[in-house]
């Protein structure tokens, strides 16, 4: 009985050392990727973290802009990430989330042409030769409603044509001679501080999408970056 009895204590305290050994062995939690990245680069804001496709590295999304964090060598990685198709998965995501905002943007502040089932939001410069070019693609369909709102980002002069644009009584027609190159007429009304207001809300909206060229389509949630008009195509069936 005395040797049962020892025996089972033997066990007893190697079962406790063992266990003890266990937990002083285990690995301390991980440090979740979005601490690790505000930890090693606190003055860097961001509003999430997610893995990315490679391992080990996170896509890091702060506003309409995305990089990605290498949390094993606390190390920011820019660029893009470009997938055998030789598209940008990079430029795909930035897509998504500009539509995600194109989709609470105020439309009634927009120019509206057209009365076509399919609605196309853009994002134009009237002194942009893309631009011009995807107006004559657009001038051909009839089954298309755009809401134009403008981002003069290379060509800041165009800011003029803009407000006449926006404080033409005829915007559609407004829009259609500014877009062919005509010149402002010689009694266009004056440009009143509600127009000039309402031009910097366009640019501002840009800014808020995270419009980086023109011209910029936004169709059924999709994102068309220049006069790609294939793409639009494809869209627009």
């Amino acid at each position: 009985m005395f040797l049962k009895r020892g025996l089972f204590a033997s066990l007893l305290l190697g079962a406790f050392w063992l266990g003890s050994v266990a937990v002083a062995n285990a690995a301390p939690e991980a440090v979740k990727p979005d601490a690790a990245l505000r930890s090693a680069f606190p003055q860097v804001p961001f509003d999430s973290v997610t893995p990315s496709e490679i391992p080990g590295l996170y896509e890091v999304v702060s506003g309409q802009n995305i990089f990605y964090f290498y949390p094993e060598k606390e190390l920011i990685v820019t660029g893009e990430i470009i997938g055998k198709d030789l598209k940008s998965r990079t430029a795909e995501r930035r897509g998504a989330l500009a539509a995600k905002v194109v989709a609470t943007l105020p439309l009634d502040k927009a120019v509206k042409i057209g009365d076509g089932k399919i609605s196309v939001i853009e994002f134009t410069d009237p002194d942009c030769p893309y631009c011009r070019k995807a107006f004559e693609y657009f001038s051909k369909r009839s089954d298309v409603t755009q809401y134009v709102f403008f981002a003069p980002l290379a060509h800041p002069a165009a800011i003029t044509k803009i407000h006449y644009i926006l404080g033409a009584d005829n915007k559609t027609q407004a829009f259609d001679a500014m877009m062919l190159g005509q010149d402002i007429p010689a009694n266009a009304k004056p440009v009143t501080e509600a127009v000039k207001a309402l031009a910097q809300e366009h640019m501002n909206l840009g800014r808020k999408v995270g419009i980086q060229g023109t011209p910029t389509f936004f169709v059924n949630g999709q994102q068309v970056v220049g006069a790609d008009t294939k793409r639009l195509d494809e869209l627009l069936k």
